[in-house]
């Protein structure tokens, strides 16, 4: 398995490592659910450098992006990163993805670990020669600081005005005096910031941040408390609720698919998707009874089976068992009453709207 630059640092502050995507992350330090509410309380570190990171530039970098990505890269500005996919031919994904606008013709690109190869060599098929694509996530180290009080503990590492930053704003500045750039982004549901960073230098900004958020109840967070705050802010995660069979209108989210941009890969099917309806969609649902759904469970209406949980905790916050999962259309609707079959029980649960929590209500 392949380690993060901040390896030892987990080591040293009691993390149990497992197996993820290739990679020995921490799941947890103290335990997921002390870390989970100290995010959406205080604020929590996470380490994220396995994730990968490509360079795309030349003159037609913009062009490039805009055909092999639903969302309208030609509005993103200098300093604004935004949501989107690598798509396929059928209206599927490759993968999910945060662009980054660094100058008019040069971009970064985030993606999965696990699909970073695919990615990579479905990125450099599809250039033409004003394109470059360059892996670089070898040279970075990405921490994530979330939480209410995650602007204070950035803020003590940089001078840099990252107050200033709205959500999906970015700044190419300096962390301890060394190069960084420093985006409003995230997965938790919370304010907060990641840290792109040489991975020469991870290590030290970690305790630095570790020290500045002493004060403020800063933990360190591993994968669990991870998963537990997207899920409950429903934000997919690509294996589970996005893969390569489903499209962005049935995962929910139409919302980066601008079909009046002009022609991208799979443009042709998402249009007669929206206007022919869904054969599946993707709905929140919380369990009525005691139990929780997991992954891979079936969901039942009446005795038959029609979904899937793609995602399934019990939530720290909300104090329930929630999930998601893919239903027929007609079985999407808020208050719809289903059963999930768990070993040999089959709990209550219903459709519920999404996301579960969302920040300050």
């Amino acid at each position: 398995m392949r380690r993060t630059p901040l390896y030892e640092c987990h080591l040293r502050a009691g993390a149990r490592m497992v197996d993820f995507a290739g990679w020995e992350l921490p799941v947890q330090y103290t335990g997921v659910i002390e870390e989970h509410r100290a995010v959406r309380e205080r604020v929590g570190v996470f380490d994220v450098s396995h994730m990968g990171e490509f360079r795309v530039y030349g003159p037609g970098a913009e062009e490039f992006l805009q055909r092999n990505t639903p969302n309208n890269v030609v509005r993103l500005k200098k300093g604004r990163a935004h949501y989107s996919g690598l798509m396929t031919e059928r209206g599927t994904y490759v993968d999910d993805l945060l662009i980054y606008r660094r100058t008019e013709s040069e971009f970064l690109l985030v993606v999965n670990a696990a699909n970073r190869a695919r990615d990579l060599a479905t990125l450099e098929e599809r250039a033409g020669e004003t394109v470059h694509v360059e892996d670089r996530s070898d040279d970075y180290a990405l921490l994530a600081v979330q939480g209410p009080r995650a602007e204070s503990v950035v803020a003590e590492l940089t001078a840099d005005p990252i107050a200033d930053l709205r959500y999906y704003g970015f700044l190419e500045g300096e962390l301890l005096g060394a190069s960084a750039l420093i985006s409003r982004t995230g997965y938790t549901g919370e304010d907060g910031f990641e840290l792109y960073v040489a991975a020469e230098q991870a290590e030290a900004i970690w305790e630095a941040l570790l020290a500045a958020g002493a004060t403020e109840g800063l933990v360190p967070a591993g994968l669990g408390a991870r998963d537990t705050l997207r899920l409950e802010a429903s934000m997919a995660l690509y294996g589970h609720e996005l893969d390569d069979q489903t499209t962005p209108l049935e995962a929910g989210l139409g919302w980066v698919v601008k079909l009046k941009k002009g022609d991208f890969i799979g443009r042709e099917v998402l249009a007669a998707q929206k206007e022919q309806g869904l054969d599946k969609q993707l709905v929140g649902f919380e369990v009525v009874e005691r139990g929780i759904a997991r992954e891979g469970h079936e969901v039942l209406a009446g005795d038959q089976v029609v979904g899937t949980v793609t995602s399934g905790v019990w939530s720290p916050t909300l104090e329930k068992a929630i999930g998601m999962a893919y239903l027929p259309p007609a079985l999407a609707g808020v208050g719809t009453e289903i059963e999930i079959r768990v070993r040999k029980r089959q709990l209550a649960a219903r459709v519920v709207e999404m996301p579960f929590y969302r920040r300050g209500e």
